[in-house]
C-alpha cells in the first residue's frame, strides 16, 4: 500500500512511494484539474534533499506534457515560489517534504492566488486515476530557468520594512539544510543586525518548529550559552516554518511568534488552529479570534471569510509558526502585500524588530505576554489506523473520563480535528493524527512549562499503552 497522501499542507509519502511515475502521475493530475483555467505557465521549486532534484525534473515533464510552459525556480522557500507564482499569475509545484525525515518527500501545489484548497485536493484525487498502473513519462525539453524569485522574494521585506530595525541586534542563524540558510543569513544583516551563520550541513537534518528535536534543543542551548547572541533563528526544511530561541536558548513557541508578530502588524483579526494557545483570546487584544481544524488549507479559508465578513487586517498563523498575510498591511509609511501562505520571513523579522523596538531583550517580551506555557510531541511509527481507533474511543464520554482520571477532570471536548479536552486548572491536553506522517501528536496547555511537558509525556505513555492494550484485545480468539 503506497504511503502518500494529501496532508495538512500537500501531497506527502516515502520518497521510494513518490520517485518516478507517481510523482508524474500526481502533477498530471493536478494539470489535468486545472486544464480548464487560465495561464499556461507552472513555477516549480525545490529544497534540498537529495531526491527533490530528480522529482522536481519528472513534474517539469508531466507539466510538457500537460501543454504547460515550466519554469525552474531551482531551490527557494516555498513562500518565495508562491510569491513568483502570484507575480506570474503562474500555477506552481514546490517540491518539499518540509520537516519530515529526508527518506520522506512531498508536492505543494498552488493556483497563481495561492495554495490550493480541499476542494482541489479533491479534483486532483478525481484526475488522477489508478497510479499503480505505471505508464510511459515522455521526454521533454528543459525548463526555462528563472533565478530572480529569491531575490524579488528578498525585495519583499527590505521594501516594507525600515531599515536598520534590527541595528545592534547579535544573532546566530542556525543553516542547517534550510533552503532559505543564506537568504536570511543576507536579509537579517540587511537591517543593521551582526549575525553570525552556524551549523550549516551538506546532508538533510528535519528540523520540525512545533516537536523539537532533542539533539536540536541541545544544539541551540550549547551555542546560547556562550552569551554572545541575542537571538538565534532558522527555519524548516521548505523555510515557511521560523524557529527562533532567545538569548538564554529558550525555545519561542511558534504561535507566541505569531501573536506577537500580528501585534506588530497591527491585526484586527487573528485566524489560528485549534492547536494554538488559549492566550490569543485572553491576551491579544484582537477584535476577533476564529479557530479552525490544523492545517493551512484551514486557516486560508478561515481568513477568506473574515474578509468577507469586514475584517481590515487579516492574519493566520499556526503552532509551528508558519504565518499567513491574508491582507495588506501598513508598516508606517509603507505597505505589505498580502502572502496568504506559510511564511517563516515575516515572523522572524517581526519578532526580533519587536524586541528591539520595546527596548527589552526577547525573553522578557515574550514574559510580559503571559501567555501560559504548551508542549507538544509525537508517537512516531503509528499508523492512521491505530491512532484513529485511539482517537474515535476517546470520544466515548465514560472511556474519556476514565483516561484522564490520573491526571484530571475533563471540563470541556473539541472535536474540531482530533481531541481536544479542557482540564481543571486551565489545563488542556490534545491528541491528533498527524496529516503528514505516521505520527500520534500530543499537545499541553499548562500555567508552568514543567506541567505542560509532564502532561505531554504522560498522555504518549498512556495513549501507547491504550492502543496496544486495544489491540492485544483484537487479536484474542
Amino acid at each position: 500500500m503506497s504511503s502518500l497522501k494529501f496532508g495538512t499542507s500537500g501531497l506527502r509519502g516515502l520518497v521510494t512511494d513518490l520517485v518516478g511515475w507517481p510523482s508524474y502521475a500526481y502533477a498530471r493530475a493536478f494539470f489535468r484539474s486545472v486544464s480548464k483555467d487560465e495561464g499556461r505557465q507552472v513555477v516549480i521549486g525545490r529544497d534540498l534533499r537529495n531526491s527533490s532534484p530528480g522529482i522536481a525534473a519528472t513534474v517539469a515533464s508531466a507539466a510538457a506534457a500537460s501543454g504547460f510552459e515550466a519554469i525552474d525556480c531551482g531551490t527557494l522557500p516555498t513562500p518565495a515560489l508562491a510569491l513568483e507564482a502570484t507575480r506570474r499569475g503562474a500555477y506552481a509545484v514546490m517540491v518539499t517534504g518540509s520537516h519530515i525525515p529526508e527518506d520522506r518527500n512531498g508536492l505543494k501545489f498552488y493556483r497563481p492566488d495561492g495554495e490550493i484548497t480541499k476542494d482541489d485536493e479533491a479534483a486532483i484525487l478525481a484526475a488522477l486515476g489508478d497510479v499503480t498502473a505505471v505508464g510511459q513519462m515522455p521526454a521533454s525539453p528543459p525548463a526555462t530557468l528563472e533565478p530572480g524569485a529569491i531575490a524579488r522574494y528578498h525585495r519583499r521585506y527590505s521594501d516594507a520594512f525600515a531599515p536598520e530595525i534590527l541595528k545592534g541586534l547579535r544573532i546566530a542563524v542556525y543553516q542547517q539544510s534550510s533552503v532559505a540558510r543564506d537568504l536570511l543569513t543576507d536579509l537579517l544583516a540587511s537591517f543593521g543586525a551582526s549575525v553570525t551563520p552556524i551549523g550549516r550541513s551538506e546532508t538533510f537534518v528535519p528540523i520540525d518548529t512545533e516537536a523539537h528535536r532533542p539533539e536540536d534543543i541541545a544544539f541551540i542551548a550549547e551555542v546560547m550559552a556562550s552569551g554572545g547572541f541575542d537571538a538565534l533563528v532558522t527555519t524548516d526544511g521548505d523555510a515557511d516554518r521560523p524557529l527562533v530561541a532567545d538569548g538564554a536558548g529558550g525555545i519561542v513557541r511558534g504561535d507566541v511568534l505569531g501573536l506577537i508578530t500580528a501585534r506588530y502588524l497591527g491585526a484586527d483579526t487573528v485566524v489560528v488552529p485549534v492547536t494554538a494557545g488559549s492566550a490569543l483570546e485572553q491576551s491579544g487584544g484582537f477584535g476577533r479570534v476564529m479557530r479552525t481544524k490544523v492545517g493551512s488549507p484551514f486557516v486560508i479559508a478561515g481568513m477568506e471569510q473574515a474578509q468577507r465578513a469586514g475584517a481590515r487586517a487579516v492574519v493566520g498563523f499556526e503552532a509551528n509558526g508558519g504565518f499567513l498575510l491574508g491582507s495588506d498591511v501598513v508598516l508606517g509609511d509603507k505597505t505589505m502585500p498580502a502572502l496568504p501562505t506559510r511564511d517563516a520571513m515575516l515572523p522572524i523579522l517581526a519578532t526580533l524588530a519587536a524586541a528591539r523596538a520595546a527596548g527589552t531583550s526577547l525573553a522578557d517580551l515574550v514574559t510580559s505576554l503571559n501567555a501560559g506555557e504548551m508542549a507538544s510531541d509525537r508517537l512516531p511509527n503509528t499508523p492512521s489506523e491505530r491512532s484513529g481507533a485511539f482517537l474515535e474511543h476517546l470520544r466515548d464520554e465514560a472511556f474519556r473520563g476514565e483516561f484522564l482520571q490520573p491526571i484530571g477532570s475533563p471540563q470541556s471536548v473539541d472535536e474540531q480535528d482530533g481531541i481536544r479536552i479542557g482540564l481543571d486548572g486551565g489545563r488542556s491536553i490534545h491528541f491528533r493524527a498527524s496529516g503528514n506522517a505516521p505520527e500520534l501528536r500530543c499537545y499541553a496547555e499548562a500555567k508552568t512549562a514543567q506541567d505542560a511537558q509532564d502532561l505531554v509525556r504522560w498522555g504518549l505513555t498512556a495513549a501507547a499503552a491504550a492502543m496496544t492494550e486495544r489491540a492485544g484485545r483484537s487479536q484474542r480468539p
